[in-house]
């Protein structure tokens, strides 16, 4: 596998390079290491990397145990572009870092999880697209913000215990306009409701998805709901409204389509299996952007409920941060995370202090934050973390 992927990339770089060479201009940071449109201008493609490199340091309140790590928290390979026509659009990404690549298990054939997105996009029309393939669900907007994009160094403990991730699957995407300025977009989806990667047979039901996102004042600059900090600085108030619901019929894994599988117990061989008798689950998102002037917020709520509360982890979280960039260089900001669990044992509160100085927008950036973890059944710990993202 590993040398597979390698002469795979090997070729597109060597076709990419050769592209240029006939006259492709080069690329600015993050606008791509090679962009290359074929001479009959029926397909493209645009290849990226990036990588994000940590150090992180932890300690309990009283200073009794002092924990730190170095990593290489993830390292990405993209590409995109257009086939046939710029109407239909693909995006392949692969993650090759060991964060990017956990939760190796049975039932993905105890493989890499080496695919994030593996999609196509057709726009039907003006304001209708459909997508088919892997690719992250219209969940919680703090989700669907690029790793790469975000204002702190990751994000948040709500997303750490309710996001729904990426799944195969197919979504139809729809905007209209109320007014002149007021515009809504309509997201739903149909996906596989076991996570990405997965190829064992489908061991529930299915995930369906909406979404309904209200913008009052008119789009964001550079879709700029769609990344951390007000880099755009709109020079006029913008606000995005959005709410979402996830239903997951026959759920097999403890966080609906994340976590662990159920596990029962097989009386004859005696060990442990997978258990298919799953529970219904369903995710409420509700969440606001807010940018002006320097000046950005972002909320959310959500909430998890079962039919079968002891397989799996319900309950809700917070989160709400805020944060100001006097110029497009350096920014300060400010996030709370509440989580509450049925299972008390992960509840806890996050208040975290950043700063960020920003080289080429997220593309070339150094970020750091400071929390302060409030937990129910554990020690309070203090954690800092600092983190270089480079993306060509």
């Amino acid at each position: 596998m590993g040398k597979k992927i390698v002469v795979l990339l090997v070729w597109f770089t060597t076709l990419a390079i050769s592209g240029q060479e006939d006259g492709q201009k080069k690329s600015t940071i993050g606008k791509g290491i090679i962009n290359y449109t074929s001479l009959d201008s029926l397909w493209s493609v645009q290849m990226n990397v990036r990588m994000q490199l940590l150090s992180q340091f932890e300690t309990n309140t009283q200073f009794e145990v002092f924990e730190s790590s170095a990593l290489l928290r993830r390292a990405r390979f993209r590409l995109r572009g257009f086939l046939y026509s710029p109407k239909i659009r693909y995006k392949f990404e692969l993650g090759f870092s060991n964060h990017d690549i956990r939760g190796v298990g049975s039932e993905n054939f105890h493989t890499p999880r080496l695919i994030y997105d593996a999609l196509v996009i057709w726009d039907v029309s003006k304001n209708f697209e459909l997508w088919f393939g892997q690719a992250k669900l219209p969940g919680n907007i703090e989700r669907v913000i690029s790793s790469g994009s975000l204002q702190f160094v990751d994000r948040s403990a709500l997303n750490k215990e309710f996001n729904i991730d990426r799944e195969f699957g197919i979504q139809l995407r729809h905007q209209f306009n109320v007014t002149d300025t007021f515009v809504v977009r309509e997201k739903v989806s149909i996906s596989q409701g076991e996570g990405r990667n997965v190829t064992l047979q489908n061991s529930g039901g299915h995930q369906f998805t909406g979404r309904l996102e209200f913008l009052p004042f008119g789009k964001f600059k550079d879709n700029g709901a769609f990344f951390g900090s007000d880099l755009s600085r709109e020079e006029k108030l913008k606000t995005l409204i959005g709410i979402g619901f996830s239903l997951n019929e026959e759920a097999s894994k403890e966080r609906g389509s994340q976590g662990s599988y159920f596990l029962g117990l097989d009386p004859v061989k005696d060990q442990r299996v997978l258990d298919l008798l799953g529970t219904d689950v369903t995710t409420l998102f509700v969440d606001a952007t807010i940018k002006h002037q320097g000046f950005s917020f972002l909320g959310e709520y959500a909430q998890r409920e079962a039919g079968n509360e002891e397989l799996i982890q319900t309950g809700s979280g917070l989160n709400l941060s805020a944060g100001y960039m006097p110029q497009n260089k350096w920014e300060i900001s400010t996030r709370f995370a509440a989580i509450s669990l049925d299972k008390k044992t992960k509840d806890r509160k996050e208040y975290t202090l950043g700063f960020s100085r920003y080289f080429a927008g997220h593309k070339f950036k150094v970020q750091s934050d400071l929390s302060y973890i409030d937990f129910l059944s554990d020690k309070d710990r203090f954690m800092f973390r600092i983190q270089v993202e480079v993306h060509l």
